[in-house]
Formats: C-alpha cells, sequence, structure tokens
C-alpha cells in the first residue's frame, strides 16, 4: 500500500510541474465514410494550427483497414477549455462525422511525439489500446520494452489527480499482443483499435 501511494504522490506531482497534455478520440457515427471524406482537406486544415502542440494523430480503422471508424488526437494544450474548444470545433464534428468524444486529461510518459517513433510510419501492425477503469492507478510505468511504443501515458481526471485509466498507440503481432501490454484486472474494460499515422504526408 505504501509503494501505491508513492506511485499516487509522483503522479501528482509530474501533473503538478508539467503543462497539460489531452487525449482526445472521436469515434465515428455509422455511414459517415462520404461525409468524412468530403471534409478530409478542411480537417487536416483546422489540425495545420495545432502543428507545434500534436503529439500524436491518426485514424482508428475496421480489421480490414478500409474504414476509418475514429480519430485520435493527443495533444499538448494550455488548458481544458482550450482542449474542449479544439474538440467541438473540429469540422468533422460540426458537420456530424462523429456519434462521441473522449476527451481525458493525459501524461506523455514516454516524453516524444509519434514522429520520434523508432519504427516510422510504415511497417508492422498499430493499435490504439484504450483501458478504462478506476481505484489506484496502475501501469503507470510503462513495459520496459519501450521501442514499439508510439505513445504512452495515463488518462486523468479534468483536475489531473485522479487515475481513469491508460491510453497508448503500439506496433504489436496482432490485437492480444497490444491488450496485453495493460494489466488486465485492473481496468472494467479495454478497448483495442487497429490504428494508423495520421496527417499530410
Amino acid at each position: 500500500m505504501a509503494w501505491m501511494t508513492g506511485m499516487e504522490l509522483s503522479l501528482r506531482f509530474m501533473v503538478d510541474t508539467l503543462g497539460m497534455e489531452f487525449f482526445c478520440y472521436h469515434r465515428d457515427r455509422p455511414g459517415s465514410a462520404t461525409l468524412r471524406d468530403q471534409l478530409t482537406e478542411e480537417h487536416w486544415s483546422y489540425m495545420d494550427r495545432y502543428e507545434a502542440e500534436l503529439i500524436a494523430r491518426g485514424p482508428t480503422l475496421s480489421p480490414d483497414g478500409e474504414t476509418a471508424t475514429g480519430s485520435v488526437h493527443i495533444v499538448d494544450l494550455p488548458d481544458l477549455a482550450t482542449a474542449r474548444a479544439f474538440v467541438f470545433d473540429e469540422p468533422n464534428y460540426q458537420a456530424g462525422v462523429y456519434r462521441d468524444v473522449v476527451l481525458r486529461r493525459w501524461r506523455n510518459v514516454l516524453g516524444r511525439t509519434m514522429w520520434d517513433f523508432p519504427g516510422g510510419r510504415e511497417g508492422g501492425n498499430r493499435y490504439l489500446v484504450l483501458g478504462l477503469g478506476s481505484g489506484p492507478a496502475a501501469d503507470l510505468v510503462p513495459p520496459s520494452d519501450r521501442d514499439e511504443l508510439i505513445a504512452y501515458g495515463p488518462l486523468l481526471s479534468d483536475d489531473g489527480t485522479t487515475w481513469v485509466g491508460t491510453a497508448l498507440l503500439v506496433r504489436a503481432p496482432d490485437p492480444d499482443a497490444a491488450r496485453a501490454v495493460l494489466t488486465p484486472d485492473r481496468y472494467a474494460d479495454i478497448e483495442v483499435h487497429d490504428w494508423a499515422f495520421g496527417g499530410r504526408r
């Protein structure tokens, strides 16, 4: 118990002393693929305004890799109000492409962006792993093999003090291997989605 208390104190220290990072996941509305395609340039132009703040971005995909099922953006912004504006002013959201949004404080444990990922943009299977939980914080420290991690960090309450899960992007052989990065019994649910590097090439 003392160890866990120390981990929680460490998390609070990081939150209090570093900037605010946010995990944003827009989930697509069924049947919105055509509308999404029509708005591609508007979406990219909107995201161009946040180029310096983006830590990671890209679509989640259907298992065949042909259809987008959502959009992930991990971004460093001044405060929660700015993050909410970022999420809800986005052109796809305004036009009705998305059915819902996950917006949570997040912590960049790896200290780098997806563009620094040693594996580059192509090759291998990439996944979004989203674990939602409560209680004592879990998986604050990533696995020792960080070379396969593209982004990794805890999901936090709006005030940054309460752990509510973990979100990561990872290159892995298959969805089961991606899911295994997290401690299964510490989460109410763990979602695994095919994911790809996004943005302009």
